[in-house]
């Protein structure tokens, strides 16, 4: 069995936040096949500590350690003085604590088949310090194509400069390790613009299939479901839109209709849009209610990078689907088959055609559904990783 070391941005939990979802999920079907896992990872929030009891049975050993401040400095003299990107010593790391993990807590003490890092800039620079095992490295997304979106949406010098900074790091931040893991072919092909040597794998994320199943139960007659997490600006931009534009424009068309932006941490501009016919949830327990009781699920995303979960959920349980091209990057649906895929402009004309289209519905239906259950189970995507670290 294979002897698995892996680093991350992030704790596997909690679940709602999509970064994390990945490591639990490749974690539990790695450990269930008998491999072993040891688990380093930087916090976030206080609550970080405690939830450790929900993914401790996946690894033999966990240690969590407070994630760096990161100046502008910091990355200017990184972009700016080559011998600076790849520290060769505990002193010039950005984390000195992760750096004395690694090398005292782990593999002076272990022989790893191979070391698995999960994130980019908060934990690429341990390159010279993992050189003699095999290493792997998963950004999720490139960075870099998140601020060419937000550019051709919003503009603006600031995103011109992060881009350009972004770039220059993903020419180089992942080139000493075996593969790079991205989310979608679009990333992939963004870091292969960037840097045409780098060795890039498409790798998307899975679905519990047990956990979101179809329901056979009626649905409602008009009512129009977002979900996310609006601690991230694309989401926070897509509920507002839909709120204050699409909305709008479908309820002139069908006035029965209602809308459900249902998920983590709303902020007040986008609560403000709670009515009789706008149910602004915030956080709940479980998703799976919402998702088999709507009618469609609209996704009017125009910034982001990756795979979008919240759109293999809702395939997975069977709802109808209209998205903007961007929000089934790495989904292998069909436009008028699996989801109806529409730029933004005509995602209200769109979405009204499917309420009054019941045949269209079922359509869509039962084919997103069958989409994701053949194709983006994590028994799949394990299988995949696993053929990478056999072959890395």
């Amino acid at each position: 069995m294979t002897k698995i070391l892996l680093i991350s941005r992030c704790p596997p939990y909690p679940l709602h936040l999509g970064d994390r979802l990945i490591i639990w999920h490749l974690a539990r079907e790695l450990s269930q096949r008998g491999h072993t896992l040891d688990l380093l990872a930087y916090t976030q929030f206080e609550s970080d500590h405690p939830e450790i009891e929900y993914y401790q049975q996946f690894f033999r050993r966990i240690q969590l350690l407070d994630e760096p401040k990161r100046t502008q400095l910091d990355y200017l003299k990184r972009l700016l003085l080559p011998r600076l990107r790849f520290p060769q010593t505990q002193q010039q790391a950005w984390s000195s604590d992760m750096w004395q993990a690694i090398e005292n807590n782990f593999l002076a003490h272990n022989d790893y088949d191979i070391v698995h890092i999960f994130g980019g800039v908060q934990v690429y620079e341990f390159a010279h310090l993992l050189q003699h095992v095999p290493t792997i490295i998963t950004p999720y997304e490139s960075y870099s194509l998140y601020l060419k979106r937000a550019i051709d949406q919003h503009g603006g010098i600031l995103n011109r400069i992060n881009r350009f900074v972004a770039r220059q790091y993903e020419k180089w931040m992942f080139a000493p390790y075996a593969v790079t893991v991205v989310l979608t072919e679009q990333d992939r092909e963004e870091l292969l613009a960037i840097n045409p040597a780098l060795a890039v794998e498409v790798i998307p994320n899975g679905i519990d299939l047990d956990f979101f199943q179809m329901e056979s139960r009626e649905r409602d007659e008009a009512t129009l479901l977002f979900v996310g997490n609006y601690d991230y600006e694309p989401n926070r931009d897509a509920a507002r839109l839909l709120a204050e534009t699409i909305f709008p424009a479908i309820q002139q068309q069908v006035p029965a209709a209602k809308l459900q932006i249902v998920g983590n941490a709303p902020p007040p501009e986008l609560q403000a849009f709670a009515s009789v016919h706008i149910d602004i949830t915030g956080r709940v327990a479980d998703v799976r209610p919402y998702l088999s009781q709507a009618t469609v699920f609209v996704c009017p995303l125009r910034v982001g990078a990756g795979i979008k979960n919240k759109v293999l959920e809702a395939l997975a349980m069977g709802l109808p689907t209209v998205a903007t091209p961007l929000s089934v990057d790495g989904i292998a649906v069909e436009h008028n088959d699996s989801v109806l895929v529409a730029p933004i402009d005509n995602i209200a004309s769109e979405t009204v055609r499917l309420l009054r289209d019941r045949p269209l519905q079922t359509q869509l239906s039962q084919s997103g559904q069958r989409v994701i259950t053949t194709q983006y189970s994590w028994s799949s995507v394990t299988d995949r990783y696993l053929n990478l670290y056999t072959n890395a």
